[in-house]
């Protein structure tokens, strides 16, 4: 199977509007489903087994992972913009709620459950996933896959709030924290 690659640097007026009509540009953020924020870093152009695909570049900002997604499929990826501050007080309101059950199923089952919200992408779903693993946390002792998820659920949510707010991941940090001292 050949692959080949160009870039888009130097385009020519075909491949001009084929970029104009993208949604997102070189230099844009987006988040990508449970890995978090990251950044375009190029367009690209790859041969498949005889077939041309453009692919967004996107480096992950928190650990620098590269990945490559194809432009057609952004929707079936979930790749989307960071939600814009009207959206942020939704994220809040989520994280507030007390009048909630939470599942006391197993962990394993708790911990599947989750693992698929996270997945989604939707910073609503995170933020659910955040607020059930600290309530939970209150009451008993959290299972390591648990732990390791209520991480990744803090780490997604500071990440993109951060953005969202133009505020600093520290700040973002504190807030979340006073949110659940109350």
């Amino acid at each position: 199977m050949a692959i080949a690659r160009t870039t888009f640097s130097k385009a020519s007026k075909v491949t001009k509007n084929f970029l104009a009509s993208l949604p997102f540009k070189v230099g844009d953020v987006a988040v990508y489903p449970a890995h978090g924020v990251g950044e375009i870093k190029s367009i690209e152009s790859r041969e498949i087994s005889g077939s041309t695909h453009q692919f967004y570049v996107l480096q992950i900002l928190d650990n620098g992972m590269k990945i490559m997604v194809p432009t057609k499929n952004i929707n079936a990826v979930g790749l989307r913009e960071i939600i814009s501050k009207d959206e942020v007080e939704a994220v809040y309101e989520i994280l507030k709620e007390r009048d909630i059950t939470i599942d006391n199923q197993t962990w394993n089952r708790r911990y599947r459950e989750y693992m698929d919200k996270i997945k989604t992408g939707s910073i609503y779903e995170i933020s659910e996933v955040y607020r059930d693993l600290m309530l939970l946390k209150h009451e008993k002792d959290l299972s390591f896959g648990e732990r390791k998820l209520l991480d990744s659920a803090r780490n997604l949510l500071v990440k993109e709030l951060a953005f969202a707010e133009h505020r600093d991941e520290d700040e973002i940090e504190i807030d979340l924290q006073d949110i659940f001292d109350e």
